[in-house]
């Protein structure tokens, strides 16, 4: 796996991009593989060198095509990426609409370049060493996996579920506390309640119960739940995946 996180940048701020293209310039990690000024450029170079990027940052207000077309257009063509937005809107709906698509962060203008920098780091590789010292992408793997389970990246629980899943990896005492430790949380960090967390998390069930992958449905949860009758508690879901997470990558809990 190579050792550096490929950094696209789309933002009609040209000061702002070379800013950024010099910040990173000599970084042991990061590298910044383009700068882009408007939204039609930005998603045909996605398409076009979707394996090359790792992280996209990115506005929400771009010239030709904007920061949500891009989202939508990227969740349509099932391509999932780390996407940090840098943005002055602060429109809640729109703000919403674009989290609906799986951002990971967002961070204000004018933006401060050291917590972007570890914005980047702790998205690509916190908790992404397994017991031979091997990094991986944890959230490109828990993101190919909850899609494949047939939970759409636009429903809430979606978010909520692979936060989740994060929490109880990085803290196993987590595991027995879901109501008490994980749902208070993520409400925290998504502005909202514990029982609407709760409540997003059991229709995202419903929804991969539904249309989810039956072999891959009955090789994560096994003889113990019988998909034709039983959903799993919310409990039972997320630290079954996070145990899947660690057992399929020879990960140990950090």
């Amino acid at each position: 796996m190579k050792n550096s996180i490929n950094v696209l940048v789309i933002d009609s701020n040209k000061s702002m991009t070379k800013d950024i293209e010099k910040y990173f310039g000599s970084h042991e990690v990061i590298k910044v593989v383009a700068c882009i000024n408007d939204g039609e450029e930005g998603l045909r170079y996605i398409i076009n060198n979707t394996q090359d990027i790792d992280v996209i940052v990115m506005d929400l207000i771009l010239p030709k095509l904007d920061g949500l077309y891009i989202l939508s257009e990227l969740d349509k063509r099932k391509i999932f990426k780390n996407i940090i937005v840098t943005t002055n809107f602060k429109d809640e709906s729109i703000l919403e609409e674009a989290n609906s698509y799986g951002i990971n962060y967002y961070m204000l203008k004018p933006v401060n370049y050291i917590s972007l920098e570890k914005r980047i780091l702790s998205m690509s590789m916190k908790n992404n060493t397994n017991k031979n010292g091997k990094l991986f992408n944890q959230e490109a793997i828990i993101t190919d996996l909850l899609h494949n389970l047939g939970i759409p990246s636009h429903v809430r629980g979606y978010q909520y579920i692979k936060e989740g899943i994060e929490i109880v990896y990085s803290n196993r005492k987590s595991v027995t506390y879901i109501t008490k430790d994980v749902y208070p949380e993520i409400a925290k960090k998504y502005d909202t309640t514990p029982t609407r967390v709760e409540r997003a998390i059991r229709h995202a069930i419903e929804i991969s119960w539904s249309r989810g992958d039956i072999n891959l449905m009955e090789a994560v949860f096994g003889n113990s739940l019988n998909i034709n009758r039983d959903k799993p508690t919310n409990a039972e879901y997320i630290t079954t995946l996070a145990d899947k997470l660690k057992v399929d990558n020879n990960l140990v809990y950090n």
